[in-house]
């Protein structure tokens, strides 16, 4: 890459930082709140504003939906007990769920469900159908309710408790597949 190369991507990607941050403030003057913007923003550097804008609006629908304020509540449950934990343990829970080890009727369906809504979310995001990939993460919401209702994560036994949380952590890294839903505030 030549010295004009390398100040043509530089300025490239100056002008969509001020062309992000110009949307940010007219989405603002529209009435659309930041953190949803930031949500978006959080997980890759748009550079169709138009498709920015069409995101946003769904993850805004979403969160305003019953659904949407509800696994809203329940990603941040399982984020923050993830996160305790995690430093509780000096570890980290991000790793895959070993599904021999789903014990509770309630975790085995949310295991399931959540293998199934990834693949629905990855698929409308990739053909640009926020709408449908906001509906897909609604899917989560019974299960994720009934898990928390039902199993009891700090088991006892120690290889259960750390299964249960890398299953908290898939909560997470799904949801965040759509937006980073810890820019989400209130």
């Amino acid at each position: 890459v030549g010295l004009r190369d390398a100040h043509c991507a530089e300025l490239a990607d100056g002008l969509l930082v001020f062309l992000a941050d110009r949307l940010k403030v007219h989405l603002r003057d529209e009435g659309v709140r930041h953190d949803h913007v930031a949500a978006v923003l959080a997980l890759t550097v748009e550079d169709d504003l138009v498709r920015l804008r069409e995101r946003v609006a769904a993850l805004r629908t979403f969160l305003e939906s019953e659904d949407g304020a509800n696994l809203l509540i329940a990603y941040r449950r399982a984020r923050n007990l993830v996160h305790l934990e995690e430093k509780k343990d000096e570890a980290s829970y991000d790793g895959a769920v070993v599904e021999a080890q789903l014990v509770e009727a309630s975790e085995k369906a949310l295991y399931a469900r959540l293998q199934e809504v990834r693949k629905l979310a990855e698929a409308a995001l990739k053909g640009e159908e926020f709408e449908v990939a906001m509906a897909a993460l609604a899917r989560l919401r019974v299960p994720v309710d009934a898990f928390f209702d039902d199993v009891t994560v700090n088991a006892d036994d120690k290889a259960l408790r750390k299964n249960r949380l890398h299953l908290l952590g898939e909560i997470r890294r799904t949801l965040e597949a759509v937006a980073d839903f810890s820019k989400v505030e209130g």
